[in-house]
């Protein structure tokens, strides 16, 4: 078993690292135009926008994805628009995405309907960004599955739609396709 510290993981590190080194570049070309009060003021606006946060802040953005379909270009719009937001909101969002009924098999060790190569390099791919991919405990029982037919990084919840109700009660954006 690999023993993890519980809030640095590799893609955080690699996360605070840019924005640390793009805000030394950035403030070493606004060193020279320091005594600019343009300058300044941009700095200071460009600072507000882009606050560090570290792992397990609080964020101002948060939204829950339903995954409840099995079709292959309906994985890649979902998981399009999840990239679109980390892309947007960097690390000021926090995603979820729920895998329910026929979606849930995205979340598979060795999925029972067709889900590509592609996708599943996606789905591990945003795992490493920190979006976090829930299981509906209701639809693995449906289908006779246990925790180990489950991506590891994946979180078992007992009721998919009641997670989606939960996360909503909490501040999280719903978004259905």
């Amino acid at each position: 078993m690999k023993l993890r510290f519980p809030f640095w993981t590799k893609s955080d590190i690699d996360t605070q690292r840019r924005h640390w080194l793009t805000r030394l570049a950035a403030g070493s070309g606004l060193a020279i135009l320091a005594g600019s009060t343009v300058a300044r003021a941009a700095s200071e606006e460009a600072a507000k926008g882009d606050e560090l946060r570290f792992p397990g802040e609080e964020v101002d953005n948060k939204v829950v994805y339903q995954f409840n379909k099995a079709d292959e270009s309906y994985h890649k719009a979902v998981l399009h628009s999840v990239g679109a937001m980390l892309r947007k909101y960097g690390d000021n969002i926090h995603i979820v995405v729920v895998g329910i009924g026929p979606g849930i098999h995205i979340l598979a060790k060795r999925p029972e309907r067709p889900v590509s190569k592609f996708i599943r390099q996606q789905v591990a791919s945003l795992m490493q960004y920190g979006v976090e991919f829930h299981a509906c405990g209701n639809t693995m029982k449906a289908l006779k599955w246990k925790a180990d037919n489950i991506v590891d990084s994946a979180k078992i919840v007992e009721v998919g739609a009641a997670d989606l109700m939960e996360l909503q009660q909490k501040g999280y954006a719903y978004i259905s396709w």
